[in-house]
Formats: structure tokens, C-alpha cells, sequence
């Protein structure tokens, strides 16, 4: 039966980065012809119609949290703990708007999977040239100053279960830097999913989208040295009070 999951799981996921992939260029192309708003949407709602699927495929008991914590407009940066390649499905099912998010340099090789980053609005990060990531880091903060939003993972690799890890300073800038609401997001269970075993299992996974914090409140002191700090500690308080998933759910 895991095994059988773990193959339908990958064929899904086969079927829409390929199949939909005209679907989503033309999309992608379309938006530079003043349509880019419409457009992103249209390529969202192929990502999350695919994420809900797989989500639905692996079993996992899902219990998400503060849906009504999400901007419905304006711009927005999501800053998300990152346990396990299973977090940015999350993200794409339930965020519920257009988002770009930061993905490392080696995704950018690919195939499928590093156009649909990019029609996205995604962006590749150079983790080993400090020069490279920053100058990623700040196209990031443009797209959100243009009125994108973008989605962050700043302890700049998975934790793979082993807890919430220290804050890199340079990926938190998107939040510090382009003034946008920050809304922290909260991950519990979801390495258990597939990589813990290299399997699809049904295990009980925890999405929480804590209250957003507006950065203009802030002074520029608090907003450099104080904001980094004040969203860890908000998603830390949610991972260090573990709630049992709903098996109503």
C-alpha cells in the first residue's frame, strides 16, 4: 500500500509538471503582455490544484491553523520553519494567493520543476557564494516591493525533524528590508511524509499561519535587529506546544 502511494504520488506529480506545463507558460508569457496579475493567479491555481492532490494521496492526517491570519491583499512575506521537501506543497495548497519562494541553486537543474519555480515567481539561491545569495535575497525584496509576495525558509535548509534551526541573516532581509506584512508559519510532522523513509506515509502533519506582524509599527532599530528575533520566537512557541491533529479531519 506505501508503496503503491509513493508511485501514484509520483506519477501525479509527473502528469502536471509536464501536461500543464503549456498551460502554465502560456500563462507565464501572457503576464508580460499586461496581464501579469491574472495570469500568476492561473499558474497558482494549477500548483495548488496539484498539491492538493498529492496531499490528498499520502494519507497525512493535516490539521492547518490560522487561515484567517492570511492577508487577503497587499504584499506579503511568509517566513516558514522548513522540515521537509513536503513544506512547499503545504504552502501551495493552502496559502490561497500567488507567492514566489526561494529555492536553492541545484533545483535550478531540474527539468520541470525549475520553470515551474520560475513561473511561480520563484527564485534560485547560490547558498555557497555569500555575493550570489545576496543578490538573490534582494530581487526578492523588489518582487515584494512591487506588490509580489514571496515565501522565506531562513534557516536555509531542512531541519529534517531535528527541531527549529538558527535564523540565517541573510535570507530574514526579505522581511526586514521590504516592509511588507510578515506573517510567520508554523510546520510540525511533514519530513515524516517521505523523506524519513523514502516512502509516502500517512503521518500527521501541523500547518500553522501565526498573526501577521506589520514591520511599519516597528522602528528601523527594531525592524533590523528585533523582527528576525520576534518571528522565531513566535514560531517556536507553536512548535515547542505540539497539538494532537483532528482525526475529524
Amino acid at each position: 500500500m506505501i508503496l503503491a502511494k509513493t508511485i501514484a504520488a509520483f506519477a501525479f506529480t509527473l502528469f502536471f509538471l509536464v501536461c500543464l506545463f503549456p498551460l502554465g507558460l502560456l500563462a507565464f508569457l501572457l503576464g508580460f503582455l499586461g496581464l501579469r496579475k491574472p495570469m500568476s493567479v492561473i499558474d497558482y491555481k494549477i500548483a495548488q490544484y496539484w498539491s492538493k492532490g498529492i496531499i490528498k494521496m499520502t494519507g497525512c492526517t493535516l490539521t492547518v491553523e490560522g487561515l484567517e491570519n492570511i492577508p487577503k491583499e497587499g504584499s506579503v512575506c511568509f517566513v516558514s520553519n522548513h522540515v521537509g521537501i513536503f513544506d512547499i506543497i503545504l504552502a501551495l495548497a493552502h496559502i490561497g494567493r500567488p507567492f514566489g519562494f526561494i529555492a536553492k541553486k541545484e533545483l535550478s537543474m531540474a527539468p520541470f520543476f525549475n520553470l515551474w519555480i520560475l513561473m511561480l515567481g520563484g527564485l534560485f539561491i547560490d547558498r555557497k557564494s555569500i555575493r550570489e545569495a545576496l543578490k538573490t535575497i534582494n530581487q526578492g525584496i523588489e518582487k515584494i516591493r512591487r506588490g509580489g509576495s514571496m515565501l522565506v525558509f531562513p534557516e536555509g535548509t531542512r531541519s529534517k525533524g531535528r527541531g527549529l534551526q538558527p535564523f540565517r541573516s541573510g535570507a530574514i532581509r526579505l522581511a526586514t528590508h521590504s516592509l511588507a506584512t510578515v506573517v510567520p508559519i508554523a510546520i510540525e510532522g511533514s519530513y515524516d511524509v517521505f523523506e524519513r523513509h523514502y516512502r509516502v506515509h500517512a503521518a500527521p502533519v501541523r500547518l500553522v499561519f501565526c498573526p501577521p506582524i506589520d514591520p511599519n509599527d516597528m522602528s528601523v532599530e527594531d525592524r533590523r535587529h528585533k523582527l528576525a528575533d520576534e518571528v522565531y520566537s513566535i514560531i517556536k512557541a507553536v512548535l515547542d506546544n505540539p497539538k494532537a491533529p483532528d482525526p475529524s479531519l
